[in-house]
């Protein structure tokens, strides 16, 4: 059983045994819950929000489109090109009508509005308790020390974004600085591998707003097998400037996409074996975008399927009494159809039943009714609506005598029992726990459609869309009135319930895993603290509290159990106050986990009373989540093999300050304490996106390939697990190594991983020195291994001299670029990162402009930009070092202390659907809820967020009001420090 983290001590999850170890924190003390607020829903007070949305979308898209089709300037030809999706034998819609498929087609488009417009202003209290009451509590103590991502990408310039803009749909890259069409040589590398009606490139565009001409790029960028990090640094003419998210997005959909024409292809497959594949049949599986399309399709020919009336009928031969019905009803005579001896052909009402139910099989898989009666629901006010299960209340009603049974926690969804909303305002958050709630099956969930679609659509049916071609006896009319309305009752109406589902919890699922994904990224790029001596405490009671003393380098130089909160506490701190002066360290790091607050106040009495003297001794509180489950994993025991895992837990927590990438690596990302709802999403997604960010933010910060450990290697893009220990054998048995080049001779590294991972290794001089090593010294390279290589790959002799450019970012692809621009500029590569070098390269910049001098040098404006960076940041340049470090504090402040309209700084420690939560040193994180959190309060580079807050940002805050019954604070956000 994995431990269980603070998340779930605040609020007990309604969820598995399984679920409650990994919450978001982590406390270790699972005492008594504290009450839960309620919130009352005010959507009164959001319209006006609402509506400047729409206006903001609406502007946004047209722009997109502009830039994506510059030579189709004519609304009529952006929309040309849907007619491909059209089958054959059909004619084309019309305008209003290809309007009409998108929305059905391109499941995101609807859902990218619906966001857009919910803005509803949720009273405080109500909302913190439902939501952290479902979710689990958040971290309640330790100030992160992150900081803002923007600081770190420099080399990505700023895009144009919407605040609140879903993350799926955010990324645009229309108003990129140099974002110009810039196609690779071959052409699309799709439309083979797919076999399907329409273009998977256009398609792509539609689904995630992207540029066409940048869609195919990263399409075929994929197909070559090159890494998102490799492509956002060394690749960003060809996609446009996008930043990972956005290209991991394109990504995420191209599977998508795959994976439905595989399933087409499939299904069928399936058809053909059975004999029932026609050639309309095909060309309506081919025309399909979307795994529900697919399914709605291939629903009636299931085996055992409920939709098998309309094929008896037709067994039965009464396909062609359909289409006389259709085309020539005064020629129709259903007496003569009756065979008295047939079941289903016995009467007239038989024979009645039969053709309704062909025809009502037809409404429903006819593409342009469905395209109607969608456009339909687009125009009506579409709800959903929770209540709590008959099972639910049947089961509490039973278990109540019971008092061994555990019945139900329907109060956990309280905000839920009766729950309406209407579909394009209702949050991500809510879509969430609604479906916790109905995966519990403690609430029964519906999607109201008004009944005016269900008149409308039946009344266009009979006059417009299935009109008989001549005179219709009434009785033929009554056939075909009660044959659109099953078709509606029966297909349509559950059709559109699923879609509506799906493209609400997908649209959710997305904008949670961005938020894990942005969380997680500004949490790995924390600042380290380097060059000190650090003493890990993970806090305890009755087991002490386990230290770990720590050296510059993040070697173990002492472990040991002090007993703080006994009746010996003044004893062990005399030992305390040894081992400190011994090693000279004055600075501890507490883990936030239990007795945390107990712990801090016992060292900040003693720093008050200069126990510590000469040491300026001053401590930090960290996020410990995870530690415990890393204490006793296979890489700790492989790491530190002979030590209890209590101490590796304190050895993980001090090595979190000094080295938060290098540390948090070794944790699965859903156990550090980031994030809501993580049970909730698709676990492949959020595996995917996790480990995405994870290889860009090892690949940016890049690693010394020299004393770097195997689990960081193995994140850098380009490599994997194999590749990192071979690398790792080869430098036993080698030494270290002394350039990139050096990588070609480990074995398994062929050239492409070469060309992906050599830009994010670094080699650093001085810890090549520090194996005993000179700088000038040749290395020598076995000959058995490079008669190897020169055998797998005719490879040529490698030097093993030091080439300062690999201490950069600089790819070895620009060396000789490089050069040429040092030629240039009357400079060599000894001045790297000196003043007199950066002068000469920023007087020449100035002097021509980037496109000018990447013209002069025959190569891109992005990739001299690259060289300009790595030549002018000094050695060791770490691009973390901007962030601040941690917040280190001599003395606490208590919740009694606090004041409404007091105005204080903390540090944001994590971030849900509906808020954020701040450390602002009291012990008890407080919560800005999301409508506080305003475009006009943050900077200008932050405002393309959904939430535009993430961990470890330092902010300004407003309390709003303190309840110290419930232990609840409520924040108002004044602005963000930069």
């Amino acid at each position: 059983m994995l431990r269980r983290t603070r998340t779930a001590k605040m609020y007990k999850e309604p969820t598995t045994d399984d679920e409650s170890d990994d919450m978001t924190g982590n406390q270790k003390d699972d005492s008594a819950e504290p009450e839960e607020w309620l919130p009352n829903l005010n959507q009164g007070k959001t319209k006006g929000r609402r509506q400047k949305g729409k206006d903001a979308m609406a502007e946004k898209k047209q722009v997109t489109k502009r830039v994506a089709k510059p030579k189709e300037p004519k609304p009529k030809a952006e929309r040309k090109p849907r007619a491909v999706r059209v089958p054959k034998g059909k004619k084309k819609p019309n305008t209003e009508q290809q309007n009409e498929v998108a929305s059905i087609t391109n499941p995101d488009s609807q859902q990218h509005v619906t966001v857009k417009e919910e803005r509803l202003s949720i009273n405080l209290s109500r909302e913190f308790s439902n939501n952290a009451a479902i979710l689990g509590d958040m971290p309640d103590e330790g100030p992160s020390s992150s900081q803002h991502l923007s600081k770190v990408k420099k080399e990505e310039p700023e895009d144009s974004f919407t605040f609140e803009e879903p993350a799926q749909k955010k990324q645009r890259t229309t108003n990129a600085p140099q974002g110009r069409p810039i196609k690779l040589k071959s052409g699309n590398p799709c439309m083979e591998e797919l076999q399907m009606n329409w273009n998977p490139i256009q398609v792509l565009a539609e689904k995630t707003g992207v540029e066409q001409w940048v869609c195919e790029n990263i399409a075929q960028l994929l197909q070559e097998e090159n890494t998102i990090p490799f492509m956002v640094r060394y690749r960003k003419e060809m996609i446009n400037h996008m930043d990972a998210d956005a290209v991991r997005d394109v990504q995420l959909t191209l599977e998508e996409l795959r994976s439905v024409a595989k399933k087409s292809r499939s299904v069928a497959q399936t058809l053909k074996k059975e004999g029932v594949l026609t050639l309309e049949l095909e060309m309506a599986l081919k025309n399909c975008t979307s795994a529900d399309e697919i399914d709605h399709v291939y629903a009636p020919y299931k085996k055992g399927s409920k939709l098998s009336k309309a094929r008896r009928a037709k067994e039965l031969g009464l396909e062609p009494v359909v289409q006389a019905l259709l085309q020539a009803p005064q020629t129709l005579d259903l007496q003569s159809r009756i065979q008295p001896n047939t079941k289903g052909l016995s009467t007239l009402e038989e024979v009645a039943t039969g053709v309704q139910e062909i025809l009502a099989d037809m409404i429903a898989k006819d593409k342009e009714t469905l395209t109607y009666v969608q456009a339909q629901c687009d125009r009506a006010a579409v709800t959903i609506h929770s209540s709590v299960s008959k099972t639910a209340l049947k089961e509490q009603q039973q278990e109540q005598g019971n008092q061994k049974s555990k019945p139900k926690d329907i109060a956990k969804f309280s905000l839920y029992t009766d729950f309406t909303c209407d579909i394009q305002r209702i949050q991500h958050h809510q879509t969430l726990a609604i479906n916790r709630g109905e995966n519990l099956k403690i609430l029964t969930v519906k999607v109201n459609i008004p009944d005016w679609v269900k008149n409308d659509f039946c009344r266009w049916c009979i006059n417009v869309r299935w009109r008989p071609q001549g005179f219709a006896r009434p009785e033929l009319m009554t056939i075909l009135k009660n044959a659109a309305e099953d078709s509606y009752k029966r297909f349509i109406l559950p059709f559109l319930s699923r879609g509506y589902r799906t493209k609400l919890t997908a649209s959710a699922e997305k904008e949670s895993v961005a938020m894990f994904v942005r969380n997680l990224r500004q949490r790995l790029l924390m600042c380290p603290v380097r060059g000190r001596v650090i003493m890990g405490v993970d806090p305890g009671f009755h087991h002490g509290c386990k230290l770990a003393i720590l050296s510059p380098t993040s070697q173990i130089l002492h472990t040991d159990v002090v007993y703080l909160h006994s009746s010996a506490k003044y004893k062990e701190a005399d030992r305390l106050r040894h081992l400190l002066l011994k090693h000279g360290c004055q600075t501890i790091v507490i883990g936030n986990g239990k007795a945390c607050r107990e712990t801090e106040a016992f060292f900040t009495d003693l720093i008050k009373q200069r126990f510590f003297h000469p040491l300026d001794v001053s401590y930090c509180i960290t996020d410990e989540a995870g530690a415990s489950i890393y204490s006793v994993s296979p890489e700790a025991v492989k790491e530190m093999p002979d030590m209890d895992p209590n101490l590796r837990s304190a050895v993980s927590i001090g090595r979190r300050v000094q080295d938060p990438l290098a540390e948090l690596i070794k944790i699965d990302p859903k156990h550090i304490g980031i994030g809501t709802y993580q049970h909730d999403v698709s676990q492949s997604l959020l595996r995917a996106a996790l480990d995405g960010v994870v290889q860009e933010c090892v690949s940016f910060v890049g690693v010394d390939i020299n004393i770097c450990s195997e689990t960081l290697m193995r994140h850098v893009a380009g490599l994997n697990a194999g590749r990192a220990r071979s690398i790792m054998e080869w430098r036993e048995k080698n030494g270290p190594f002394f350039n990139r080049e050096q990588l070609k001779l480990v074995k398994g590294l062929g050239p492409k991983s070469f060309q992906q991972c050599a830009g994010f290794i670094r080699i650093n001089p001085e810890t090549v020195r520090s194996y005993g090593c000179g700088g000038n010294h040749d290395l020598e390279v076995p000959a058995k291994q490079t008669v190897e290589k020169k055998k797998v790959k005719a490879s040529v002799s490698i030097s093993n001299q030091f080439n300062p450019l690999d201490q950069t970012c600089i790819h070895p692809e620009s060396y000789s670029i490089t050069l040429r621009f040092l030629s240039q500029i009357e400079s060599s590569l000894d001045q790297m990162g000196s003043a007199v070098l950066r002068q000469r390269v920023e007087s020449s910049v100035k002097s021509s402009s980037l496109d000018v001098l990447a013209k002069s040098l025959d190569t891109t404006p992005e990739t001299l930009q690259l060289i300009v960076d790595g030549l002018t940041q000094p050695p060791g340049f770490d691009i973390r070092q901007d962030f601040e470090q941690a917040d280190f504090k001599r003395e606490i402040v208590s919740m009694s202390d606090l004041r409404e309209g007091m105005v204080l700084t903390g540090r944001v420690t994590n971030t849900a659907l509906f808020g954020a939560f701040v450390d602002i040193g009291v012990g008890r994180s407080g919560l800005i809820p999301k409508r506080y959190i305003t475009p006009d309060k943050l900077p200008v580079d932050q405002r393309r967020r959904s939430l535009a807050l993430g961990p470890g940002e330092r902010v300004e805050v407003r309390v709003l009001n303190v309840d110290l019954q419930r232990n609840r604070i409520s924040l108002d956000l004044i602005r963000v420090l930069q």
